[in-house]
């Protein structure tokens, strides 16, 4: 299928602008800031279409606006009043901001990294609930946990690169040991909102496009940012995100869905 191979080429190219990333961290000490925007779309994309080719547009769609609304409203509130996260701020780095808080990259992030850890989640859930609500709410939960896993290696070197400043710098390689909760959170709602309206949109849930190809890039976002961490000194949160995040990759690409939610 054509779509298919657009899917797999986009997942490829994801890989090789990590790979370029890394390469460009190791010799000129960063990449330079086009890169971020650069690979964070081109994985979005990737998401978007095979959230579309394997849950069904309808839900495909769904599943993007309320991750985006939610990830969007959450990071609203918490730079504005500091009670999700702790208390932050986004530079200019990442481009343009929503009422001058958010910048608009950043919803398009969390669905990114919130899809394939959806997915690895929901095979993992599948496996221990067989289906109706606790199946879907230990998914929200699972997901939360993936997603979190990757923030432990993220935010430091986020911080190190300027894209955001945490005015009360915490007990984690200085992340507020609430930021974690912060992103769990998000990502509970988001996928528990997603699940409890899944039910009203007609769609399908197949394994082609491949969870694999999900959980592939899942793996190779983790990589690069535990890669990056040790390149730039902060080996703690490398070592924390590469035993955080490697149990979920190892999931999805060796549990099968026990069946079709």
């Amino acid at each position: 299928m054509k779509l298919n191979r657009v899917i797999f080429g986009l997942l490829l190219l994801g890989i090789v602008l990590n790979g370029i990333s890394v390469v460009l961290v190791a010799t000129l000490g960063r990449p330079p800031a086009v890169m971020t925007p650069l690979t964070t779309l081109v994985i979005f994309s990737f998401a978007v279409l095979h959230s579309g080719a394997s849950l069904g547009w309808r839900r495909g769609v769904a599943l993007l606006a309320i991750v985006a609304a939610t990830g969007l409203a959450f990071e609203s509130v918490g730079v504005a009043t500091g009670a999700v996260y702790g208390p932050y701020h986004y530079t200019d780095q990442l481009g343009p901001k929503f009422l001058g808080l958010v910048p608009y990259l950043i919803p398009v992030a969390w669905f990114m990294m919130i899809y394939p850890s959806f997915r690895i989640a929901d095979l993992l859930a599948a496996r221990i609930v067989p289906g109706g609500f606790l199946r879907g709410m230990l998914t929200a939960a699972l997901a939360a946990v993936a997603m979190t896993a990757w923030d432990l290696a993220m935010d430091p070197m986020m911080v190190m690169a300027g894209h955001w400043i945490w005015e009360q710098p915490g007990a984690y390689f200085g992340v507020p040991v609430q930021n974690f909760w912060g992103w769990w959170l998000t990502t509970f709602t988001a996928i528990a909102i997603y699940l409890l309206v899944r039910r009203w949109l007609p769609g399908k849930d197949e394994i082609v496009p491949p969870v694999t190809w999900a959980a592939t890039s899942y793996a190779a976002m983790g990589l690069t940012t535990v890669i990056t961490d040790f390149l730039a000194g902060l080996s703690g949160p490398g070592m924390v995100g590469l035993f955080a995040m490697l149990p979920w990759a190892v999931i999805g690409w060796t549990v099968n869905r026990a069946k079709p939610a």
